[in-house]
């Protein structure tokens, strides 16, 4: 089982292609043998420690089962028992961590603190969110997509994101851009993606030959989309700007109207959490047309890739 490249995966920019197919080929593998009931203790004696800055449904439950599913062990610390730049700073929580456990999961803000923790780390550093980068979410979606489009299809396929150039929107461009893929995304003005991971992905998408658009037009974006992905407007975080926020977005919701702009066997896919009736409506997130549960399922699956050839 080949590893990772590098030791941490705190963006999808750590990885290269080859790393991006073995942790999808990898995480196809531990899925049917979860399903199948067939043991698969890759991580037997293995410990996490997962620091939560952020609350979390998704990546706090998919990464502690996953652990165990693995055969190690997940310690869930909560800003109540991890204090780092308050009681003391991040290369001291980050070097005494390194001494217990085999992997650190940091789901944080700032970005900084990401980094900041692989750089003081002996053990390998997960990014589990953080304002700028989602790696796994992103991982996840492609392994999505692929299980529902076939893997072959996928360079052929037209992949459309309507939403806030966030995170999430961030690690899907990075992805798709090492990927060779065809990617939409669409947002108001003042809304587009970081300056820098636009500039990086452009970068990327040449020596792929993906085909990556960044516009303003959320009817042009899910014309013909074989995928169509949104995120709430507003992140944890963003409370403030919330009714901003809404009032910018108006005519961004994917809705009927715009799924119908689609092809007819389109996917639609969200993160999660959902604000229902603002960025994605009950219709459509219920609808046959929605793999959003089975996104969120994957992120178990592919975690467990990423851990597997981290840690192991």
């Amino acid at each position: 089982m080949a590893g990772l490249q590098g030791k941490d995966l705190v963006s999808i920019g750590d990885l290269r292609k080859e790393d991006i197919l073995n942790i999808l080929n990898l995480a196809v593998e531990l899925k049917a043998k979860q399903k199948s009931g067939q043991p698969h203790k890759l991580l037997a004696g293995k410990t996490l420690a997962m620091i939560f800055e952020k609350p979390s449904t998704r990546t706090l439950v998919s990464f502690q089962v996953g652990m165990w599913q693995l055969g190690g062990h997940a310690l869930n610390l909560s800003p109540d028992y991890i204090q780092a730049k308050v009681r003391e700073s991040i290369a001291d929580v980050a070097r005494t961590l390194s001494r217990y456990v085999d992997g650190i999961m940091i789901r944080t803000f700032s970005h900084d603190n990401v980094t900041e923790f692989a750089q003081f780390a002996t053990v390998p550093v997960i990014n589990g969110l953080s304002d700028l980068s989602h790696p796994c979410q992103a991982l996840s979606d492609i392994f999505t997509i692929m299980e529902k489009k076939g893997k072959e299809s996928l360079k052929k396929l037209k992949i459309a994101y309507v939403g806030d150039g966030n995170n999430v929107c961030h690690s899907l461009m990075a992805v798709a851009s090492k990927m060779g893929l065809n990617l939409v995304v669409a947002m108001p003005k003042g809304y587009e993606p970081n300056e820098d991971v636009t500039k990086k992905t452009f970068e990327d998408a040449k020596e792929s030959n993906a085909v990556i658009e960044i516009m303003n037009d959320p009817v042009a974006a899910a014309g013909n989309a074989d995928v169509l992905y949104t995120d709430v407007w507003a992140s944890m975080g963003q409370e403030s700007e919330k009714e901003k926020r809404k009032a910018a977005f108006k005519g961004f919701q994917v809705n009927s109207k715009l799924v119908s702009l689609a092809k007819l066997d389109v996917i639609i896919m969200h993160c999660l959490p959902a604000h229902r009736g603002e960025e994605i409506t009950d219709e459509v997130i219920e609808g046959k047309n929605s793999v959003v549960f089975d996104q969120a399922e994957n992120r178990l699956h592919v975690q467990k890739a990423v851990l597997a050839l981290l840690l192991a």
